[in-house]
């Protein structure tokens, strides 16, 4: 999921193709439906983006109530109004009145805490929890951003590979060259330093066990000379999530798909290229494009169906574009990495969304 950043931003305002009465508020490359005349190119106005989980009085003053997601109708989550798909809410609330918007865009700020926001943590079924224990040198994941939020990560032209997103849950591998050791988590558990004890009925160690991915740490730690690697991959399949790719969940093994490796070597954590590591070695993310970056191209990438079953069984849910040669990138503070997430994946009925 990305970073949750309630945020003050610039307009732009385009017609709506099929109301009168409506308009479209462009943020980034996000669009979101708003009442005509409410807001003009140039002007500013805060963002809240898809995943907020809103207080009752917020949701009350925007006249959003019983309008929104979730049990509690207080998550914003990507809709269709009139045929074009919204997301996010651009608004002016009340509690900001008298703050210079133009002036908090500029400085960056984030209004999530002030406006009681927080971010949307999905559910985590028993196949996926288990015991845990304290985890401070596990490799970390990293939130990777929205194309549409951040469409400057790129540059035009710049040489870069397009990978599916696949609908699974990610596992984080974490091999101690000095010790042996192998530590298996969950991004949500990761992020709060936890890793899960080893146990047969746990989604993740299955699919560990099943694939050999800690087999293939232990020799590409070998091969670089590290103290410690990082394997990361995507856990799918039927029972994970709504989109099954074609399991069916009786008695066989999740399916499992690499799509990133992390290395510490000499102290330094590298970000490697999963592909040519581990080609041959662990089933891999399927690889979709490489080639000069341009905002449409990945854009239409996003949309179709899958393509791990090779059946086109289901909706793709997005895609991940990289640079070819691993850089920071000034626009995020970290990894230049970003997403992009399909229409109907973002429209579809009854989705999960377990983390």
């Amino acid at each position: 999921m990305s970073t949750l950043r309630v945020s003050a931003e610039r307009l732009t305002i385009l017609e709506h193709p099929n109301a009168d009465a409506l308009e479209l508020a462009q943020v980034g490359l996000y669009r979101a439906v708003v009442a005509k005349g409410a807001y003009r190119t140039g002007e500013h106005a805060v963002y809240i983006p898809e995943q907020a989980v809103l207080p009752a009085a917020l949701i009350a003053e925007l006249g959003l109530t019983g309008r929104l997601a979730g049990s509690g109708a207080d998550r914003v989550k990507a809709v269709r109004l009139r045929g074009e798909l919204s997301q996010g809410i651009v608004c002016r609330p009340g509690a900001l009145a008298g703050t210079d918007l133009a002036v908090a865009a500029a400085r960056g700020e984030d209004f999530a805490a002030l406006l009681g926001i927080t971010k949307w943590q999905p559910p985590v079924p028993t196949t996926m929890s288990g015991e845990v224990v304290a985890a401070p040198d596990l490799l970390p994941w990293v939130d990777v951003e929205n194309l549409k939020r951040f469409p400057d990560v790129f540059a035009p032209g710049e040489p870069v590979v397009v990978t599916e997103k696949l609908h699974g849950s990610c596992c984080l591998v974490t091999y101690h060259a000095a010790t042996g050791e192998v530590q298996v988590s969950s991004k949500g558990m990761a992020a709060r330093g936890l890793a899960l004890v080893e146990d047969a009925r746990n989604l993740y160690w299955r699919a560990v066990r099943a694939h050999g991915v800690a087999r293939v740490a232990a020799r590409l730690a070998a091969r670089l000379g590290a103290e410690r690697v990082g394997v990361f991959g995507e856990v799918y399949g039927a029972g994970v999530q709504d989109l099954t790719y074609g399991g069916s969940g009786r008695g066989e093994a999740p399916g499992y798909a690499a799509f990133d490796v992390s290395a510490l070597v000499d102290g330094q954590l590298r970000w490697l290229p999963a592909a040519e590591l581990l080609a041959g070695e662990l089933p891999l993310v399927p690889e979709l494009w490489r080639g000069p970056f341009a905002v449409d191209t990945v854009l239409a990438l996003a949309q179709g169906c899958e393509t791990v079953s090779g059946r086109d069984l289901h909706v793709r849910e997005g895609v991940v574009v990289r640079p070819e040669a691993e850089r920071h990138s000034p626009v995020l503070g970290g990894r230049a990495i970003a997403k992009a997430v399909g229409d109907a994946y973002l429209t579809r009925k009854g989705g999960t969304e377990y983390e």
